[in-house]
Order: structure tokens, then sequence, then C-alpha cells
């Protein structure tokens, strides 16, 4: 995983507020987060080994981060702290779940190249290589490029979403985006099939459109496919903080076992329902995989 670890400093209110308006809302709670390190700990947790290359200050946000990581079974060895504040996300989540963030990148803008180089046999030994853009760029693309030249199958959820260059764009199997980002980048809105096929046609060697509670839809060079996502029912949506890194975790973690596109996610999507039954988006990722009976034992 090459990515972020931030703290994530939510707030519950009963609705989240309009333009120019203040609301009151609970206690500010403390959990660990970020992207890399959300997705991280998903794929820890579904059985499969992973390290995170990314960055932590020298605060005691830093060691919470560091804390929750090795926890979970993530090799902290690539990580790197530095001197300055930790990366923070401020979260509002609402009533019914749904939550809305600001990012503070903290030690995470200061992940470099680098950095990248000198985990470059780490990243050539692997399976899947997973990146998140809540760091650099150049970074990523860095790391995208000895990834596919080495043979390991480059996945990024390019969230927050920008525009890619080309040849990053054609090394991704897949590209992960939510609807959202996904109307962002095409420039007009769809249906999820639409989308999918959509960006599929930009290059990418495959793509994951996620559709939050109605699921996601695949499409690579086989066609495209809806995966649906599992009915809650009422009442158990709790945080939805995460989800998306709790279904690209799981979902790269099933793709280094040598699964298909479409099973993985199938698995994933799952995985990442049953996160949101819990608040903090790593807290809710400790549940086992749905088929946990199933699941490869670390490699």
């Amino acid at each position: 995983m090459v990515g972020s670890a931030n703290v994530d400093r939510v707030v519950r209110v009963e609705r989240h507020p309009a333009p120019g308006e203040t609301v009151l809302g609970g206690d500010t709670a403390l959990y660990p987060g970020g992207k890399g390190a959300n997705t991280a700990v998903a794929a820890a947790r579904n059985g499969v080994r992973t390290c995170l290359v990314g960055a932590v200050g020298d605060d005691e946000g830093g060691t919470l981060l560091l804390d929750s990581l090795a926890d979970a079974g993530v090799d902290t060895g690539t990580v790197r702290r530095v001197d300055g504040p930790s990366g923070a996300a401020h979260i509002t989540v609402s009533a019914d779940g749904e939550n809305s963030i600001v990012v503070s990148p903290g030690a995470n803008a200061r992940l470099g190249v680098a950095d990248v180089a000198e985990c470059e046999d780490v990243i050539g030994a692997a399976r899947v290589l997973f990146a998140v853009l809540e760091v650099p760029l150049d970074t990523v693309r860095h790391a995208v490029t000895h990834a596919a030249a080495r043979g390991v199958r480059p996945v990024v959820n390019a969230s927050p979403v920008t525009e890619l260059p080309a040849d990053m764009l054609a090394a991704l199997d897949p590209i992960i985006v939510n609807k959202h980002e996904a109307a962002v980048l095409l420039g007009e809105t769809g249906t999820g099939e639409e989308m999918a096929a959509g960006l599929l046609a930009r290059g990418p060697r495959s793509v994951v459109v996620t559709l939050g509670a109605d699921g996601v839809v695949v499409a690579d060079a086989d066609g495209v496919v809806a995966v649906p996502a599992p009915d809650l029912g009422d009442g158990r949506v709790v945080d939805t903080t995460g989800a998306g890194d709790a279904f690209a975790g799981a979902l790269a973690g099933r793709l280094a076992t040598g699964a298909g596109l479409v099973a993985a996610a199938r698995h994933a999507v799952a995985y990442a329902a049953e996160s949101v039954t819990t608040q903090g988006a790593q807290g809710g990722a400790h549940r086992s995989a749905p088929d946990r009976a199933d699941r490869p034992a670390p490699h």
C-alpha cells in the first residue's frame, strides 16, 4: 500500500450544516484513519500480508496511527516518521450515518518519490500495489510505474479525484472511483454501468465504480457487471466513514490471492457493508470478512 494515514476527528450531528450555517454537535472523537491506512488495515484483516509506505508526524497522532496499523497486522517498517503534525481528517457524521470530510494532509504531503524508491524491493515483491491520492501524485505515479515494470498489479483509488497521466492510467487494473468521482473524470453523470464503461474507454485495464448502498459496477475486457450490496435493513447503518476504504482493502486483498475481479468485488462489497455497522473508519473494519472460514492464509 502507498498512501495516507490520518487522525480522524469525528463529530456527530443531527444534520450537516448548510453553507454559512452553524450546528451543534456531540463531543469530538479521535480515530485512526486515512485512506491508505484504512485500506491497509482492511487488507490485513482479510488475511494477506500487508505493508504501508507512508508518513506520519512526530506527534501523538503519529503514535496512534502506528499503533493501530501494527495492531491490525500491517507492517509499519516502511512508514516514515517526520517532524511536524500527522495528517488529519475533520469529519461530521449525520444521524443517518452519512459523512462529510475535510482533510489536512500534514505528514502525508511529505511522502515523496525518494520514499517509494527506498521501498522498491518491497513493492516489487508484492502481488498487488494499492495506492490512493491523499499523497502527492508524483509519488503514486512512481510507485505504479515501478510496480507495473516488475509485474505487480497496480490498483489505485483515485480519491481525492484528479486527472491521471495517460501512462499511469493505462497501467491500472483497476482504477477505483465512487460515482461522484467518476462523474468528475467523465465530465458527466450517468448510470453506474455507463460511467464504468466510459472510464474503461479512457484507457485503464479495468474499472470499479462504487455506488454506496447500491453496490459497485465492474468493467473490464470481459464486459460490465453490477455487483449489488447486501440489504442491511433498518437501523444497522451507524457510520459510513471508511466504507469505501474497507471495500478497497478487501478487494486488493482478494486480488492478491489470485481471485478474479468480479469475485473479489463480491467479497469486498459484503465486507464493506459490514464495516458501516460500527463507528470509525478502522473500527468498522475490525470485523472478520463475511466468509472468514474460506479466507486464504497470509502470504
